[in-house]
């Protein structure tokens, strides 16, 4: 339980083990959007970075470092509209089949996308 100071959030452990589980059956199963997103924002991360600088020497010396520095960030906020949908995904397990089939079904998910992905990948690389 969370006190924050005008509400008491209750979050119990079945909730963030099942929103985690579908996030990352999501992330994987959606990874050329993960990566879309990623590329999204770091191209929005430079770009705003870039509007910070008014000289361009000053910009160009610091590039490098600061563009890793946005590829870093870009894909740690990737993960936000997967954790959001992955909660809503949760949700709708938890109202309609039951709090311990969320989790099951969770599981699966995660099972079933993890290996997508690995063919996904290999049909990639034998072309």
């Amino acid at each position: 339980m969370f006190e924050i100071f005008p509400f008491d959030i209750h979050l119990s452990a079945v909730a963030i083990a099942g929103t985690g589980l579908w996030s990352l059956a999501l992330y994987l199963g959606f990874a050329t959007a993960s990566d879309w997103v990623t590329h999204q924002l770091n191209r929005w991360f430079n770009f705003a970075e870039r509007s910070l600088y008014t000289s361009i020497e000053e910009f160009e010396r610091t590039r490098k470092g600061r563009e890793a520095q946005n590829a870093f960030y870009a894909s740690i906020f990737s993960i936000v509209p997967f954790l959001l949908v992955g909660a809503l995904c949760n949700y709708t397990v938890e109202l309609t089949l039951g709090r311990s089939w969320a989790i099951s079904v969770g599981m699966l998910a995660c099972i079933g996308c993890g290996i997508y992905e690995l063919g996904r990948r290999d049909g990639q690389g034998s072309e």
